[in-house]
């Protein structure tokens, strides 16, 4: 019987290859999603001083919506509105390994509707 590879490893992989390449500055931080099957956290991250900047999830209890989908679409919004406040308007987007579909596109789109930009 052949092994499958473990998905969550394989997207480990992907991610520190992506990592290698951007990296979050004061200036133009980085915006960094990490999906687990029930929620969806989004941070913006000044790799240089190695700090969280602004950060939203689905467990905020501002975020509203019935799917999944509805409610990373929420987390980008409100993390770009936070991201607006403390004066960040431009992030480079870090997907975290997953494919730009569904969930997490839902969160970059919302994100770019909110004033973000990437």
């Amino acid at each position: 019987m052949i092994n499958k590879p473990d998905k969550n490893k394989t997207r480990q992989a992907r991610h520190a290859r992506v990592r290698s390449k951007i990296s979050g500055t004061a200036e133009c931080p980085r915006l960094n999603v990490y999906r687990s099957n029930s929620n969806i956290y989004a941070q913006v991250i000044d790799d240089v001083a190695g700090v969280t900047l602004a950060s939203a999830s689905t467990l905020d209890k501002e975020v509203k919506g019935s799917t999944k989908t509805e409610q990373a679409a929420a987390v980008g919004a409100l993390v770009a509105k936070r991201a607006v406040s403390a004066k960040i308007e431009k992030v480079v987007f870090d997907r975290g390994g997953y494919l730009y579909h569904g969930r997490v596109a839902a969160l970059a789109e919302a994100a770019r509707e909110n004033g973000l930009k990437f």
